[in-house]
């Protein structure tokens, strides 16, 4: 004889019930590291942060103190004396503008035209996008030094030489910018809000500036910091087409510690200026790129 009874088979309600309860505690558990975790972390911090605490003693010492066997590791007195070497053997002041001005300006064009570009490869439908993307990624393999030349010559009859637009034009685009926002912008923008957008009305360009932006913001960061870091350091290029009267900081450095023997302690204080910048820009876009990483490792 069978028995019927409205209780569902499987386990008993109650057991249900903690076992649910278990799993959202663990869910909402914050994860602790033990004391090797820390200690990895802590020796990867102190890694990282040596060379530039190397900078600011070299700066701070003089020559001959950086001489000594085994060297200083503490900061010293000569760091006003060293920088005023640096004003005075190099016009730092004008090339900090200067490579502000390009670096500032290479940033902001190539985030607005790689994301522009992004989004067309990743989220519209046209004819030849397959082929244009691999045109584009195409490029990077390309050595820049081969374009150096035509670039040159391109510049030299625009009448360009020694002027910052020689700098900032030819790095308003980037093929390495356009593939990163393609990739970023086809995993976190969904296309549905897109057709949403588009459903009520919203043009092209307006669901780029007010859905696209809004979603691909820590990745432009990202891109913006890569962007603004490699643009400050270039060398090779600024050197061809600028001369030592309009310098960015990078053709400057390079005038500093002359003589029969090189004062390391002034290369080190123009360097440590030449530095600050970089850091004032990685402070300003570190939230935004934590947020990108933490945004790419949640679901949901």
């Amino acid at each position: 004889m069978t028995v019927l009874t409205d209780r569902p088979v499987g386990h008993p309600p109650a057991e249900r019930h903690a076992r649910v309860g278990r799993r959202r505690s663990r869910a909402g558990r914050t994860m602790r590291g033990g004391k090797l975790a820390h200690a990895v972390l802590l020796l990867a911090v102190l890694v990282s942060a040596f060379p530039f605490y190397w900078t600011v003693v070299a700066a701070s010492r003089s020559n001959a103190d950086l001489a000594e066997v085994p060297p200083t590791l503490l900061p010293g007195p000569n760091l006003v004396h060293n920088v005023e070497a640096v004003v005075r053997e190099a016009d730092i002041g004008r090339a900090l503008v200067n490579s502000l001005i390009v670096s500032g300006s290479v940033t902001l064009g190539t985030v607005l035209c790689s994301t522009l570009a992004g989004f067309a490869f990743a989220k519209l439908r046209f004819r030849g996008r397959g082929a244009l993307l691999a045109v584009t990624v195409g490029t990077m393999m390309i050595p820049p030094q081969l374009g150096v030349i035509p670039l040159f010559m391109l510049i030299a009859e625009l009448q360009w030489v020694n002027q910052l637009q020689a700098v900032i034009l030819p790095g308003l685009v980037s093929a390495f910018g356009v593939f990163f926002m393609r990739q970023y912008l086809t995993q976190s923008l969904p296309d549905e809000l897109i057709e949403a957008a588009r459903v009520d009305g919203a043009s092209t360009a307006r669901i780029f500036w007010s859905v696209v932006v809004p979603v691909a913001r820590p990745g432009m960061a990202v891109l913006g910091l890569l962007t603004f870091m490699a643009a400050w350091n270039d060398f090779f290029w600024p050197v061809v087409a600028l001369s030592s009267s309009e310098p960015t900081v990078q053709v400057a450095l390079r005038q500093l510690g002359g003589g029969y023997v090189n004062d390391q302690s002034v290369i080190m204080a123009g360097t440590l200026l030449g530095t600050l910048p970089v850091l004032l820009v990685f402070g300003l876009l570190g939230r935004q790129i934590v947020g990108g990483i933490m945004q790419g490792a949640v679901k949901g």
